[in-house]
């Protein structure tokens, strides 16, 4: 498995060291996934300190205690598709979890935003989102935390705050006509602090890159064949 298989969902800091997390996303292959990271929940050894939810066909999702915070990863892939999903025997496990509240509160973590900017962008992101907004409500959820476009958004669902965090590598130009998507370079990360009385507070690092903003690809929008301009002429 390649490293840009994977989707890195951030670092938590600890008293000593700090707990890695990591997602499925839809580029990944849960076995091989499984095979380098287990549950994806690693404390500052690197030992495996995630518990599993029950799941028939082998989802990643699990659950981790980080300074009082319940981090709670899902497994929204979907193999072979774009688009992600959440299985109804997740959303099961997911409400029993949250039953129980934590000492500092949950943070949720997915690959595919169950918000969306276009119902385009929403057909390749997490179909169904009414279900975890259903699942979400009234818990003690602070935070829902995806990837998946490149770009950031923020939203709500279900009473519950939810930021798409930008690409590490390449952002998607929303200037661009929406039948083409323009990617380009632009990386950058989420500072996500839970701490506070405005938390959860989300602030944004860019990268110093003197090329942010180049293009890296242009493609249809529906296809995703790439293109030589924004009129979608030529492949």
């Amino acid at each position: 498995m390649t490293a840009d298989a994977l989707e890195l969902v951030g670092g938590f800091a600890r008293d000593h060291g700090a707990a890695q997390v990591w997602c499925t996303g839809n580029h990944d292959e849960r076995g091989a996934f499984t095979a380098v990271l287990g549950s994806g929940h690693l404390d500052a050894s690197g030992r495996d300190v995630g518990r599993l939810a029950p799941s028939s066909v082998g989802e990643r999702a699990a659950t981790s205690d980080v300074a009082g915070v319940r981090v709670i990863t899902l497994d929204s892939l979907v193999p072979g598709q774009v688009a992600g999903r959440l299985s109804p025997e997740q959303l099961d496990w997911l409400r029993e979890v949250l039953a129980d509240p934590a000492p500092a509160g949950s943070v949720v973590v997915l690959h595919h935003p169950p918000i969306s900017v276009s119902e385009q962008w929403a057909a390749a992101s997490l179909q169904d989102p009414s279900a975890l907004a259903d699942a979400l409500r009234g818990s003690d959820v602070q935070a829902v935390l995806c990837g998946h476009v490149h770009a950031q958004i923020a939203g709500s669902l279900g009473g519950v705050a939810v930021w798409v965090g930008p690409g590490v590598v390449t952002r998607i130009d929303l200037t661009a006509p929406p039948d083409v998507v323009r990617a380009v370079r632009g990386a950058a990360a989420t500072v996500v602090d839970l701490a506070g009385e405005t938390a959860p507070l989300l602030h944004v690092l860019h990268a110093r890159d003197p090329r942010a903003g180049e293009q890296v690809y242009l493609a249809d929008a529906t296809t995703w064949q790439y293109v030589t301009n924004e009129h979608g002429a030529g492949t």
